[in-house]
């Protein structure tokens, strides 16, 4: 089959490298990567990829600009390999820059092709019964170009499974770890900070990488439910990464000026596994000491997307640049929407990476060490 692995924009090469990482060929689009395999690699991909959103299976990809021939090449799609009988098969339309343009019309003519296929197939009259399990179908257009995709994952990966308790403006979980990935830390070697951890999860997903901690291990997935997935394949996959999970002493230090947001992270470290691989404080950042000849910051402050934050946000911004400046051999790495960050901070980012952390545009500003 060929696959469909979907992540923020800004992070292809994050995901095409964890997918390279676990031995396939890729080939990168905006906002997606390609690549092969069978049943056993949608589940590895699922339950190990810490950077991406999801899954889908391509089932088919053709030139569309009428309805008609959008109806008659969905049609002529086997549905019958991929759904069953009494499968519930909702229908996602996106079109950009394409003839056909009304996304509503575009589902409904998706949906009506693969209803007369499996009424045909299956020698039905009337409505499906559509009682089953959930099979999530896309058709994405681009250019008069079609993709029609099966969802493997469900809820987006971001979702692992360990968050139950978070502040007003959560990281997402594969966010995290894509920012992790883009940088150069060696967990076994240098100490890891974050100075502004709100409910922790840039610790707990470096904590979590660093153990060997497959990102999908306490979760559930779409493909669970499908009749042809075999459900040994997955159940084999996790027990093979449970038994890779690496057992190392870690110096992870999260810190924030509020305490309840500590306790929240604690609780978070707890259901992720690796609160004892954290030590979390109160701490403010302009009463940070910075310890050790090397290591890596992490940090997404506060942005002060309301004006009346904004003054507080950026003096937060010049208590950084002032602490972090007593440790030059360090790199750091921060993440946020403000555009006038690097005044306030005191100085220009070595790279600065455009991301966009759910509909926020930001920048994350990478200072690399001086050595």
């Amino acid at each position: 089959m060929k696959l469909i692995a979907t992540m923020s924009s800004g992070f292809e090469s994050v995901t095409a490298k964890e997918l390279q990482n676990l031995g396939y060929d890729t080939k990168t689009e905006n906002g997606k990567v390609y690549f092969d395999g069978e049943y056993e690699d949608i589940a590895r991909a699922n339950l190990w990829l810490r950077s991406a959103d999801r899954i889908k299976i391509l089932i088919d990809s053709f030139k569309a600009v009428t309805f008609e021939e959008l109806f008659d090449k969905v049609y002529a799609i086997d549905w019958d390999n991929w759904l069953p009988l009494n499968a519930a098969f909702p229908i996602k339309a996106r079109t950009v820059k394409s003839q056909l343009h009304s996304e509503r019309d575009i589902q409904a003519i998706t949906k009506k092709a693969i209803v007369n296929k499996m009424a045909d197939v299956f020698m039905r009259r009337g409505r499906l019964p559509e009682t089953g399990a959930k099979f999530q179908i896309e058709t994405r257009i681009h250019k008069d170009m079609v993709e029609v995709t099966l969802d493997t994952t469900g809820d987006s990966l971001y979702k692992r499974g360990y968050r139950v308790e978070h502040g007003a403006a959560p990281l997402k979980e594969n966010f995290a770890a894509a920012m992790i990935l883009l940088t150069v830390w060696h967990p076994e070697e240098d100490p890891f900070i974050d100075p502004t951890t709100g409910s922790g999860t840039i610790a707990i997903e470096a904590a979590r990488l660093a153990r060997n901690i497959a990102p999908g291990i306490q979760r559930h997935f779409l493909f669970e439910n499908f009749d042809w997935f075999d459900p040994k394949i997955l159940a084999n996959l996790k027990d093979e990464a449970k038994a890779g999970e690496k057992d190392v002493d870690l110096n992870i230090f999260a810190s924030d000026i509020d305490g309840s947001m500590i306790d929240i992270a604690k609780l978070n470290a707890h259901d992720a596994g690796v609160l004892h691989d954290i030590k979390f404080k109160q701490v403010a950042v302009k009463d940070l000491k910075i310890e050790g000849e090397y290591g890596t910051i992490i940090t997404n402050p506060p942005y002060g997307q309301r004006m009346s934050d904004m003054e507080n946000v950026r003096k937060l911004y010049k208590e950084m640049g002032e602490v972090f400046a007593t440790a030059p051999t360090w790199n750091k790495y921060i993440l946020t929407s403000d555009t006038e960050f690097e005044k306030y901070y005191g100085q220009q980012a070595t790279k600065k990476r455009k991301l966009y952390n759910g509909s926020i545009r930001t920048d994350f500003y990478q200072y690399w060490a001086k050595h």
